[in-house]
């Protein structure tokens, strides 16, 4: 019990820091607007490792299902670190790309329907807007963050693919 409440705190505090930061996106793309967050450091430093700015910073459209540092921290111990090693880049960059759909995707167009949504990796993902919105089962706990070529969908853990 205690855990459901002190996620559910977390989700909503998150989702506070979230609706400041649109206001911060006006005129950012999807890095700068994860940068400026400031809640996303592993994410931005995963982009980064897997060289993958370039092609978040570019024209877009894009979707973005970005989980904050605490879900990255909520994997097995060992995960991360070795992720982000330049022998393990192709993994990484399937992980990210996992999390990229392309085309903007407002939460609007996903409310009570159940869809599958092919990634940037390859492989659909199962979204959810039935009861709330969900990614292959993690929950989107701040949406609609705008960018200049795309949108943020903040999530609650980081979605691995097959």
């Amino acid at each position: 019990m205690f855990s459901k409440l002190a996620n559910a705190a977390a989700a909503a505090s998150l989702a506070i820091a979230m609706s400041a930061s649109a206001a911060f996106a006006a005129g950012k793309d999807i890095v700068d607007t994860a940068v400026g967050a400031g809640t996303f450091n592993t994410l931005v430093a995963a982009v980064q490792a897997a060289d993958l700015v370039a092609v978040l910073k570019g024209d877009g459209p894009f979707t973005v299902f970005a989980p904050p540092a605490e879900a990255f921290a909520a994997l097995p111990a060992g995960t991360v670190a070795p992720l982000l090693m330049p022998e393990n880049k192709d993994q990484l960059v399937a992980v990210l790309t996992y999390h990229v759909v392309p085309g903007k995707v407002m939460s609007s167009e996903l409310a009570g329907q159940e869809i599958a949504a092919s990634t940037v990796q390859g492989q659909a993902v199962t979204i959810d807007g039935r009861n709330g919105v969900t990614v292959d089962g993690a929950n989107v706990v701040a949406a609609d963050i705008e960018a200049t070529n795309g949108v943020i969908h903040v999530i609650d853990a980081v979605i691995l693919p097959q």
